[in-house]
């Protein structure tokens, strides 16, 4: 084996890894070693070498010299024989896109701790994981989706492979004492591997999750792309995201929405897990194997643009909460209300109006990753208005060829194709390959959703279904929309400032302030913090704005850095933004129920 790492937790204190590769014919003019800028699935460049504190080579017991060539790649002096990198990483970033290590848990990705060595990218290589020292740590274990060579069976500590530097960073570990539930679905062994503090029904978590995973595979078709795969769960408090893998996931949620013991239904905080958990589960098929052709392979030293963030994440948006439903986890009007939520979020920004879904794709590492207090009115996501396009692509299809085919059958030909060729997708493929599938024109459609910054035609493709989409005032700032019985067109419009709040000591900070709205009108900002409703301290603005009428003028106070900003704005009507969905009993259509 020419290349070999090891990684042991040297300081769980000082949250730092110690990491030494050793390089078995290095090249002769100098071996350079390069430590990504950013991991594939999170697309903003993260810089992730700035963690590490210090770095030493040496060959035959000998110091050989180090020069460092950018801010994330060095050059170690010619040397004869093996040459062995000693690093350490500073590791504690708490989200699944980096590395973390504290006295109760480690984690990491390889983006954040394995050098790559020039020339060897697609060389095998090993990885020893080996436990941190002390009595603390003794129940500590691996989990991991890497291949095991020679591992010890209670902890898993010891050797893995990996066939290339691509595979070796694509499967993260997880380290600590956690709790493990098994299952198989569709007969391939899956692991769901929970940290952090935490009391829940464990096998009512793998119970739905098999579920999910099913459809999923079934859905593509058999067999799954891999042999095994397994989650990596940690629980905490006001936490949310997940990061996919080629057989794995790391996710991260607030620890109340595991499922209780004993609890038969599935709140809203599960509800959100089990999303995320088959939207990861997704990305198996949509974007780890079948991806942009940008993306093949990644250059992780820099962005990779492409204008197809749209369909890989965006349908993977849409099937996410519909697997939910397609495997029996929720019912029918949940959903609707799913959707309803989504609709009414992309509505209520502005940015909807002024950049393209192709663009929000192409920009995501300069604008959706970085987002401030003017995004809401400056972007679209392509997460939730790729949802949206699949779900209007899902139901045109339907309808124009009378329920012949559907998404599901685009999805299907794409997953043939990459099986046939494993090539990526060029920016047009996508586009080309659907219309080839359903034999429609759907130029028009793809022009208009992608391309262009008009409104979708959603009522007109759910009327299709039978299902009616109005949208209405909101009745309370927490109403997001839903699925009603009867739409009242003629709900009375409540006063509104036109900007969104958090908490803050001296009262509400202006999070956001959006486009058209009172607030902007009289010159408040995002990251004002507004302290006083006429006279009143401001505490909670639905309440006090529920005695004012459209029209009437407030006087308020807000603090802008260190000074006092007094104005007298002119409250407006709440826009008609909030998605009401109802079903028509009796009127025909398969959808969303049916495939």
């Amino acid at each position: 084996m020419s290349l070999a790492y090891t990684i042991r937790a040297a300081s769980c204190e000082a949250h730092r890894f110690e990491v030494t590769l050793t390089l078995s014919r290095p090249a002769k003019q100098g071996q350079i070693f390069r430590l990504p800028s950013w991991i594939p699935g999170s697309y903003m460049i993260r810089e992730f070498a700035r963690h590490i504190v210090s770095l030493r080579a040496e060959a035959g017991g000998k110091p050989v010299a180090l020069t460092q060539l950018d801010k994330a790649s060095w050059q170690a002096a010619p040397v004869k024989g093996a040459l062995t990198l000693h690093y350490e990483v500073y590791a504690f970033d708490l989200s699944v896109r980096g590395a973390y290590l504290d006295t109760t848990r480690g984690f990491f990705n390889g983006t954040s701790v394995f050098l790559s060595a020039d020339g060897y990218e697609n060389e095998p290589c090993e990885v020893e994981i080996v436990a941190p020292k002390g009595k603390a740590f003794e129940e500590w274990q691996v989990a991991t989706s890497l291949p095991a060579v020679d591992v010890k069976k209670k902890s898993g500590f010891g050797r893995y492979s990996a066939a290339n530097y691509d595979e070796l960073i694509d499967h993260p570990v997880e380290l600590g004492e956690f709790e493990r539930v098994s299952f198989k679905a569709c007969g391939v062994p899956h692991e769901f591997v929970v940290s952090g503090r935490f009391k829940a029904d464990l096998k009512r978590l793998a119970a739905d999750t098999k579920k999910i995973c099913e459809w999923q595979i079934e859905l593509f078709g058999k067999p799954a792309p891999f042999d095994r795969y397994v989650f990596m769960l940690f629980v905490g408090d006001n936490i949310y995201g997940g990061l996919e893998h080629r057989a794995s996931t790391a996710l991260v949620a607030n620890r109340d929405d595991l499922p209780a013991k004993g609890a038969k239904e599935i709140g809203d905080g599960y509800l959100q897990l089990l999303g995320l958990i088959s939207h990861e589960y997704f990305h198996s098929w949509n974007v780890k194997r079948m991806k942009p052709a940008a993306f093949t392979p990644y250059d992780l030293t820099r962005e990779n643009h492409t204008s197809l963030l749209w369909a890989f994440e965006g349908i993977t948006s849409y099937y996410d909460d519909l697997a939910l439903l397609r495997c029996g986890l929720i019912d029918e009007d949940r959903y609707l209300g799913l959707i309803a939520k989504v609709i009414t979020g992309v509505e209520r920004g502005a940015g909807r109006l002024k950049q393209t879904l192709v663009d929000s794709s192409f920009t995501a590492w300069t604008k959706y990753y970085r987002q401030d207090e003017n995004s809401p009115n400056a972007i679209v996501s392509y997460y939730t208005k790729g949802s949206l396009v699949a779900l209007a692509l899902d139901l045109l299809i339907r309808r124009d060829t009378q329920g012949r085919q559907s998404l599901d059958d685009v999805m299907r030909a794409l997953w043939a194709k990459w099986l046939a060729d494993g090539k990526g997708l060029a920016e047009d493929e996508w586009e080309r390959i659907a219309a080839e599938v359903t034999g429609l024109d759907l130029k028009p459609f793809f022009d208009l959703a992608l391309r262009s910054t008009a409104e979708l035609p959603l009522a007109e493709l759910l009327a299709t279904q039978g299902i009616e989409l109005a949208l209405t005032p909101a009745g309370s700032g927490a109403d997001r929309g839903g699925v009603v019985d009867a739409i009242d067109a003629k709900a009375t419009k409540r006063a509104t400032l036109g900007v969104k709040t958090a908490a803050d000591p001296l009262g509400l900070k202006l999070v956001n302030v959006f486009d058209g709205g009172a607030a902007q009108a009289v010159g408040l900002s995002g990251g004002d913090v507004l302290i006083a409703i006429d006279g009143l301290k401001a505490v909670d603005l639905d309440r006090q704005l529920a005695r004012f009428a459209v029209g009437d003028t407030v006087r308020l106070h807000a603090f802008r850095r260190d000074e006092l900003q007094t104005v007298d704005a002119k409250l407006a009507a709440v826009p008609a933004d909030t998605a009401r969905l109802r079903r028509d009993p009796a009127a025909p259509g398969r959808w969303p129920s049916q495939g």
